[in-house]
């Protein structure tokens, strides 16, 4: 399967819907159209030659463990050296510390390329610039000094080390002890598990952010805090701690995913003492960002893999006539359930990247903005959006790859065609980081029960503003209305759930997935009538490429239309109430 990136897509969600290079320049950085285009192509080729033909391989192979060492694929370590010495590494990182300082929405693209490509590669990265993040924001200036510069380059690599085998989401339940040295580090004792690039031979130095417990903090997650502990000490060193083992996953293989023992480890505290839980989040919020570009990465080689075989598959013959007489059938393209999953895969990914780009810009004014006032409302939208972006996308991810896998038939179940690999990929996304449940629970009872559904109210009216736009365009005007509907029935059940759940706090369980799925077609609907307006505008001007701008009413069209009605079903299942749910004893679960 050969993956080239959607170049022509980025751009049109990039300067079309939200004006990229104007947002740099409110942001204070000099990046202009021609620059950013450049970094867009520049990715793309890198991806599609370097990263892309690494990825069959690296399933195939995985990683191995001899003693504590761990190798990672053929062809990893070569094509990580060109990650760096390209500069892909130090992309997002502070410039104040060699970084290139590149605002989100423009290296999300970027990373949703690397992830189509070869996810197991991205991991390695994408880890490393969440711990860049906590370091940067919370570590002292003698940490900063000591430890970042390398870690921006991509010189060294950086892990999240939370999970413990007793303790997955429930971090309340840690471990893993902090001693207070004389000289101000700590020695840390305890093991994680689940730690990808925990150990790894793409780098010489590995820099885990640690949580661990200080002997005299409270108990559950108040009593957490943070730290940092690196592999090789500067002295050159290696400390104390190890790889225990691999684990055997199912997906993923080319990331080494490791089981690390800590065994009285050199390490230095990052923030405040029993703090480490709001500094592992600054880390978090990231990577849950990160995480649902994986989903969409996964999801648009899924479709690009199955839009080129269903353009060449022959099979039976048009419902109407021959459509390629000249050929003993024809390709399986012209057969409507084969048009109805490519276009679902094309309108979920293409209407995830445009809300990727837009969470990005969220996230980029959060830090970014000149205006204080600005900030504060870009870290509510930011908030808001985190849950859904991380929870939906990846929902998308295995949706696409799974109709992927369904158009190429059972060519799609083996292992020839690189379908079934991504499905297998994309599993992962759901679960770390927060299982997508998890995401749905912030959603409700810290997002939109938080303000009282204030953040929603607000990114309703933001929404609504391009209805009124397309009431302007008369081929427009249908979809506009059923947009339209669907942002005040999402403004009324806010509300009724919000009252719900301070009736009852089961309630808060019981509804949270369903409006986190409801609320993302939502959001998808408004976007897509956003691009429409963009698309049909352009259209009339006879400015671009008709076939293009064709191709994206059309996408709208169906989105509306098949896609969007899935939001009924979540909203009627979420007002079916929590006691179907908990009525029932556990004991009576049984067969």
């Amino acid at each position: 399967m050969n993956y080239q990136a959607p170049l022509r897509d980025m751009r049109f969600v990039w300067h079309e819907m939200f004006d990229v290079t104007g947002h740099c320049q409110h942001l204070g950085l000099d990046l202009d159209r021609d620059t950013l285009d450049g970094i867009l192509e520049e990715a793309g080729r890198f991806t599609a030659e370097v990263i892309a033909p690494l990825n069959r391989n690296s399933d195939e192979q995985g990683c191995q463990l001899l003693g504590t060492e761990v190798s990672t694929p053929d062809g990893f370590r070569e094509a990580y050296r060109q990650y760096v010495d390209n500069g892909w590494a130090s992309m997002t990182g502070p410039m104040a510390y060699g970084g290139q300082g590149l605002p989100q929405m423009a290296s999300a693209c970027v990373h949703e390329m690397l992830m189509a490509a070869s996810l197991s590669f991205r991991i390695y990265s994408g880890l490393t610039e969440g711990a860049v993040l906590a370091v940067h924001r919370h570590g002292s200036e003698a940490l900063r000094q000591t430890w970042l510069g390398k870690m921006v380059s991509g010189e060294w690599t950086g892990t999240m080390c939370l999970t413990e085998p007793q303790a997955g989401t429930d971090l309340a339940l840690l471990r893993t002890r902090a001693q207070p040295q004389a000289d101000g580090s700590y020695l840390i004792t305890g093991n994680k598990i689940f730690i990808s690039g925990g150990e790894q031979d793409l780098t010489d130095n590995t820099i885990h952010l640690v949580l661990a417990r200080l002997p005299d903090a409270p108990a559950g997650v108040k009593g957490i805090s943070l730290f940092l502990v690196p592999k090789i000490l500067t002295d050159g060193r290696r400390n104390e701690l190890s790889c225990g083992a691999l684990e055997h996953k199912m997906g993923i293989k080319g990331a080494s995913t490791c089981v690390m023992n800590f065994d009285g480890a050199q390490g230095w505290l990052v923030g405040e003492p029993n703090q480490g839980l709001s500094c592992m989040f600054t880390m978090m919020n990231d990577a849950r960002f990160q995480v649902g570009l994986q989903g969409l990465g996964i999801a648009e080689a899924a479709f690009q893999g199955g839009l080129a075989y269903a353009r060449e598959r022959l099979q039976s013959r048009s419902l109407t006539g021959a459509v390629a007489p000249d050929k003993v059938a024809d390709p399986i393209i012209v057969h409507p359930d084969v048009r109805r999953m490519l276009l679902t895969q094309k309108s979920l990914t293409e209407g995830c990247r445009m809300l990727g780009a837009y969470t990005a810009r969220q996230l980029d004014l959060e830090h970014g903005a000149p205006d204080p006032e600005d900030r504060r409302a870009a870290m509510r939208r930011a908030a808001l959006l985190i849950p859904i972006v991380k929870g939906f996308f990846t929902d998308v991810g295995q949706e696409v790859a799974s109709l992927g896998v369904q158009l190429y038939g059972g060519h799609g179940y083996i292992r020839e065609w690189g379908m079934e690999q991504l499905m297998r990929d994309s599993r992962i996304t759901q679960l770390y980081e927060g299982t997508n449940g998890i995401q749905a629970l912030d959603l409700v009872r810290r997002k939109l029960m938080g303000d009282g559904g204030a953040e929603l109210h607000a990114l309703v009216e933001e929404l609504s503003q391009h209805v009124e736009a397309a009431g302007h365009q008369p081929r427009l005007q249908e979809m506009a209305g059923a947009v339209s509907q669907r942002l005040e029935e999402w403004r009324a059940l806010g509300k009724t759930i919000i009252e719900a759940c301070q009736r009852d706090p089961q309630e808060i369980g019981a509804v949270s997935v369903d409006f986190l799925a409801y609320s993302a077609y939502v959001l998808l609907a408004g976007l897509w009538l956003q691009a429409a307006v963009r698309a049909g505008e352009t259209l009339t001007d006879g400015t671009g490429e008709s076939a293009f701008y064709q191709a994206k009413l059309q996408t709208a069209d169906f989105y509306w239309r098949r896609v969007l009605p899935r939001a009924s079903a979540h909203r009627e299942a979420l007002l079916g109430g929590a006691n179907c749910l908990m009525a029932m004893p556990a004991s009576d679960f049984s067969c």
